[in-house]
């Protein structure tokens, strides 16, 4: 189909459902009443409170004062076979009560003020052995109730749905087969459980668990899991509905999907958190890269809902709009978080819209309810594959606001330039590989693809404030090569794969990153206006190495780090050595509180192990608290932080 097609057929599923745009909804005010009830904060992921006891003023004085224990570590450290990676999760806090999931398919409750553990439940989905992808990870647990009972939800890295009594730690009786729904049944065709995982919370919305999937990366067929999404029912964890992520015969966008491919293209799922908004109605599914991520001529189109956001009706699953953020994806630029659904104000007009960051360093933002862009989107061209048997879509879309907030590309102009010898050692190295605009696609030579699949903005997402409007978004460069190769024909049925190692990066000079920094910047953009309000490195990153070549001090350049959580007064993110291994970057594990207004770092406080996860606030018994996942393997565990 065409892109006016597209657009077409947008629009009339919106007029068709002309009811909805005359709902008012409720504003995203982020996470109310001290609580913190889901993985954002709000069904929005505004990851937003309004408390204001921590401030600038005091934050020099915030002290951790409890410390909890992952029941992994034990685990981890009698069988290394089960050791996880980096404690990934973010805790949700309801009256008190602070609930988790571990890397190694825990669920715990602990006490909001102390830390102490209430109960453990054992989901036991580590004795399936390794999870796909990404190993033993985990990123949270949703909370549901209805006044009566409460729920907390478990999606477990062996694929099932576990509902377990949030009072009592046990297994919720009625819901599934003693607690737990398969979620590899059920589908449109057979799932091989060690393809297929879990590592997101679901989304609790209109009496309805809606969840994604984890699909393998690294298939060797076309044919894989399909990345379908669905909604179980809270009590009884019956399937109510499903949206085929891939369109199927007599579905919207499925010509989309040429020769066929719809029957057998796999992925195209939502591996990260979904956003809802509860008063529309509305869920939000930032969806996936097909099989497989780089190399599509067996699955030639646009592909619908292929690296698309969609929006749904919450209680039937029923497509309500859609924009495709890339067609035809080539580079991993998977949706990777949430939606961030904010209230603005653009040139006089209150917009009900939703803000998706993106791997790319785009922002687009849309009219939550109809779909609409805020501001234009433009189709531009893009270069085009030589690879045998490829076909790339002849454009891609461009919002013309906001800014990208991250390097795009590789041009002669954010190539490395501290000095001139730096500089003509980089051009040298640059004549290894293919290289150009954003969405210069993968080539048998080795392309630089810039941001990699694991830069721009990723899992963690943005914080949004409600009082100024203004979305934070932190992100990485990251750029890597993408090289395709002929497979062997008995271990693979693809025509070509991706060769050279997953995360491989371009080679700089003198063992220096090819590009300019900054490395990992943290950008604050006015989404009533579209403009950028300031950028600031994301800590030192390669500072000391980078100076020592030069022979001076090129100030912070950015490094990796965590999600970003935001309050009434501060911003705060989380950076330590875990994201500086092998790069010369600072070793130390802090949380940093930054002026909200100006980007400026106003106190670091130093934690006992690496952040990896995106901390979240809480108020309880008149004290605010930021909770924070810390290390991984044999020392992961939640830490609290209060003022004295």
């Amino acid at each position: 189909m065409n892109r006016t097609g597209r657009r077409i057929g947008r629009v009339g599923a919106l007029m068709a459902l002309g009811w909805i745009v005359a709902a008012e909804g409720i504003a995203q005010r982020g996470a109310q009443d001290g609580q913190w009830p889901t993985y954002g904060g709000d069904l929005g992921s505004a990851k937003y409170a309004a408390l204001d006891q921590i401030n600038r003023d005091n934050v020099k004085d915030l002290k951790i004062v409890w410390q909890w224990e992952a029941p992994d570590n034990q685990v981890a450290a009698e069988d290394p076979r089960s050791r996880p990676g980096a404690f990934k999760v973010t805790p949700i806090m309801i009256k008190g009560v602070l609930y988790t999931s571990t890397s190694l398919g825990f669920v715990a409750a602990i006490d909001a003020a102390t830390g102490q553990t209430l109960w453990v439940f054992d989901t036991e989905s580590r004795k399936m052995g390794r999870p796909t992808n990404l190993g033993f990870n985990h990123r949270g647990v949703a909370y549901w109730t209805d006044g009566t009972e409460e729920r907390i939800f478990m999606p477990s890295n062996d694929a099932f749905l576990w509902a377990i009594d949030a009072k009592t730690g046990k297994a919720a009786a009625g819901f599934g087969d003693n607690g737990r729904v398969d979620l590899t049944q059920g589908m449109r065709r057979p799932v091989e459980r060690r393809l297929y995982t879990m590592i997101s919370p679901p989304l609790v919305i209109r009496d309805r668990v809606i969840v994604g999937s984890s699909i393998f990366d690294g298939p060797t067929t076309p044919e894989m899991p399909p990345g379908d999404v669905r909604a179980f029912d809270p009590r009884t964890g019956q399937l109510i509905w499903t949206f085929h992520t891939v369109a199927q015969p007599g579905e919207f966008g499925n010509e989309t999907w040429e020769n066929g491919s719809w029957e057998y293209t796999g992925n195209t799922n939502v591996w990260t958190i979904m956003s809802g908004d509860e008063e529309l109605g509305l869920v939000y599914l930032p969806i996936s890269t097909p099989t497989n991520d780089w190399y599509g001529g067996h699955r030639l189109g646009d592909g619908l809902f292929a690296e698309s956001l969609v929006c749904v009706k919450a209680e039937t699953g029923e497509r309500v709009w859609h924009y495709q953020l890339v067609h035809h994806g080539l580079w991993d630029y998977d949706n990777p978080a949430a939606p961030t659904l904010v209230d603005i104000t653009v040139d006089g007009r209150k917009i009900k819209a939703v803000a998706q960051v993106t791997k790319q360093g785009f922002c687009y933002v849309f009219d939550r309810v109809t779909g609409q862009p805020v501001w234009p989107i433009e189709e531009r061209p893009v270069p085009q594959s030589k690879v045998p048997g490829e076909r790339t879509s002849p454009t891609q879309p461009f919002p013309t606001k906001p800014a990208p907030y991250e390097s795009q590309g590789v041009t002669l102009d954010n190539i490395i330039d501290f000095t001139p010898e730096l500089r003509e050692e980089a051009l040298k190295l640059l004549e290894n590989y293919e290289w150009g605009p954003l969405f210069t696609p993968p080539s048998e030579k080795g392309t630089i693809s810039n941001p990699g699949w694991g830069g721009g903005a990723n899992w963690w997402g943005a914080s949004f404030d409600p009082e100024s409007g203004l979305l934070y978004v932190p992100s990485v460069t990251s750029p890597i090569v993408i090289q395709l190769g002929k497979p062997d024909p008995a271990r693979s049925s693809f025509q070509f794969v991706r060769v050279g190692g997953m995360g491989m990066g371009p080679r700089g000079p003198q063992g220096l990153p090819l590009l300019k920094p900054p490395y990992g910047r943290i950008t604050a953009i006015d989404l009533n206006t579209g403009d950028h309000a300031w950028m600031v490195p994301h800590g030192d990153g390669p500072r000391a190495r980078i100076s020592e070549v030069v022979g001076r001090d090129v100030g912070p350049v950015g490094g990796g780090g965590t999600g970003p959580v935001l309050t009434k007064t501060l911003l705060f993110i989380g950076q330590g050595g875990a994201t500086s291994r092998g790069r010369g970057e600072e070793a130390t594990s802090v949380l940093r509180a930054y002026d909200k207004a100006t980007g400026e770092v106003i106190h670091a406080v130093s934690v006992p192990a690496p952040p990896a996860g995106t901390p979240m606030t809480y108020m309880w018994q008149g004290k605010q608290y930021i909770a924070l996942a810390v290390g991984g393997g044999t020392n992961a565990g939640l830490i609290g932080l209060a003022l004295p």
